[in-house]
């Protein structure tokens, strides 16, 4: 993984990037405790949810037209920079009437991280070669890891110290920071397609043109039966990380009779699996098939969750949830990394913001139906039926994505953006 740390450009975004992550834990942190404290509301705390979550069902799918269309580099410069703009409108509360700013703020943030995500996994490839795709794909999501082990107790501590404006303007100057970085990458220039158009749409191209290329992208999806297998794999993920998003608590709560404390143990417990899981998926991960890896983090997440479940012990429970940590990073880095080798960087934008959009979609669903039914159920049950949905996961990447096939270069098939437009 060094190896690839030493490449310029990658290093370049991936510091940017370990930074900005770093500032999003500090204010992820802080932002809900000062909203719960300003407004003593648990609905004002779940609107601040929706915020988050509501671009990404609304536009994240279109988002990525516009990520093929311009350039990734300014497109992620100018979200970062808009991001740490958009982000001082917090500084200006004060008071319980004032916290739809708050809401303004961090719907303007996610939206523009609607632009920045799918820019950043399409223009992973064009900075390492094949050989260490799956490495890089490692170093960033190991970033979270790292951001989330270290950085929560600065955003209470600068909470509790100065107030939310302190953990406002670290986020913000954490995305400047990122901003730099990027603008010191030199992108390689890539050849011309050869079914690209003689005459490529302006910029300002018209809607139609726009809806055009998103049709054009979504049928990619569609007829492409390696990326539609990949979009089936994450779906029974998404639902699985929906439901413990809202039982997890409460099963921490009764079955575990923990707190916060114990909360973050856990927490931490993962991320160090997380970062364990992607030095060994960075160092011998070519060595195993995308198959395998995907079976086996699917099936890893299922027989930890259930081990968890019918030995609800404190201590065992800490250590199982590092083994769960490198579960998910196995299984979600080789997705990100079979997406980005299988679609050509012409569509990898539209394809990477409709998975991202697909994603939401399902996790909501598993949101919705855990909220329903944990009560009825039970949280023990809930967390049965998420383990469930990893093991199909994993099932549903040994049958549907054959070896033999994983292993071709990705040929896409050529799409006529013209005929969307019929």
């Amino acid at each position: 993984m060094l190896t690839v740390l030493r490449q310029r450009n990658f290093a370049l975004l991936w510091v940017g990037g370990l930074v900005s992550s770093m500032g999003d834990w500090v204010l992820f942190i802080a932002l809900p405790f000062y909203l719960y404290t300003l407004t003593n509301s648990a609905l004002a705390t779940g609107l601040m949810v929706i915020s988050r979550t509501l671009p990404g069902l609304l536009l994240g799918s279109v988002a990525g037209v516009f990520v093929d269309r311009w350039d990734r580099k300014r497109i992620m410069i100018a979200a970062d920079l808009s991001r740490a703009a958009v982000l001082l409108l917090m500084l200006l509360v004060h008071s319980p009437d004032q916290v739809w700013i708050l809401y303004v703020a961090t719907f303007a943030q996610a939206t523009l991280s609607q632009f920045f995500n799918p820019a950043q996994s399409a223009i992973v490839p064009r900075l390492v070669p094949p050989a260490d795709l799956v490495a890089a794909n490692s170093l960033n999501a190991m970033n979270w890891e790292v951001a989330r082990l270290i950085t929560p107790p600065l955003g209470g501590l600068l909470l509790a110290a100065f107030g939310l404006g302190s953990a406002v303007l670290v986020d913000s100057a954490s995305y400047l920071f990122s901003a730099l970085m990027l603008t010191l990458i030199a992108l390689p220039a890539l050849p011309a397609p050869d079914d690209a158009p003689a005459h490529p749409a302006p910029v300002t191209a018209s809607w139609r043109h726009v809806w055009a290329e998103w049709i054009a992208g979504l049928r990619l999806v569609q007829r492409d039966r390696l990326i539609a297998a990949l979009f089936i794999v994450a779906g029974f993920s998404m639902i699985g990380e929906g439901l413990i998003n809202v039982v997890w608590i409460i099963f921490i709560k009764d079955s575990l009779h923990g707190g916060a404390l114990e909360q973050g143990w856990l927490a931490t417990a993962q991320a160090a699996g997380g970062l364990l899981g992607g030095a060994l998926l960075g160092r011998l991960g070519n060595r195993v098939s995308p198959v395998a890896r995907l079976a086996a983090g699917g099936a890893g997440l299922w027989l930890f969750s259930l081990v968890i479940l019918i030995f609800p012990n404190y201590a065992l429970t800490l250590l199982l949830r590092v083994g769960v940590g490198v579960c998910i990073i196995a299984f979600y880095v080789t997705l990100d990394t079979l997406l980005q080798q299988s679609v050509a960087d012409r569509y990898r934008g539209r394809v990477f913001g409709a998975f991202g959009t697909t994603s939401s979609i399902m996790m909501l669903l598993g949101q919705g139906a855990a909220s329903l039914l944990a009560g009825p159920l039970g949280a023990v049950t809930i967390l049965a039926v998420m383990a469930f949905a990893y093991l199909l996961a994993g099932l549903a990447a040994l049958v549907l994505l054959r070896p033999a096939r994983v292993a071709l270069p990705a040929h896409p098939v050529p799409l006529d953006v013209t005929a969307a437009l019929e």
